[in-house]
């Protein structure tokens, strides 16, 4: 995603969350960006998208990044005068997004995740990362 002057000039309000990689954790993500949420007030729609993509992103990580011995998850909240920026990172496996078939969000088990923060964010890229793992990014657009 490209950089804004708003982020070459540093106005940016950043916030970071490591959490295991288990999902009774994902909800102190959810938990996080209610609060971020105060510091811009979004409507109940956006708000609710947000969380239903970070859930998303943060299932994605729990169930395809590790195995039985488990990890962490790091989620980064970049707030913005127009736009909310989410990025969720692991070390585990990674993974490439393929082209979806019928019910296949492209990580190869039927479900639609990755289609679903599509469909509500205003932006999405997916990444290997350099040490391994993968990091999941999305982009909110703010009225």
């Amino acid at each position: 995603m490209n950089r804004t002057a708003d982020e070459q000039s540093g106005r940016v309000t950043s916030i970071r969350l490591t959490i295991p990689a288990k999902a009774e954790y994902i909800t102190l993500g959810r938990l996080a960006l209610t609060g971020i949420a105060r510091l811009r007030p979004l409507s109940d729609e956006a708000l609710g998208d947000l969380k239903l993509a970070l859930t998303e992103a943060c299932t994605n990580s729990v169930k395809h990044a590790y195995d039985e011995s488990g990890g962490t998850v790091g989620i980064t909240y970049e707030l913005y005068g127009d736009r909310l920026i989410v990025e969720v990172v692991d070390d585990g496996n990674g993974f490439e997004r393929r082209v979806a078939h019928d019910g296949d969000d492209g990580l190869g088990e039927g479900g639609l995740g990755l289609d679903i923060i599509d469909a509500v964010s205003d932006g999405l890229e997916i990444r290997k990362r350099a040490g391994g793992g993968a990091s999941l990014r999305f982009v909110k657009r703010l009225p």
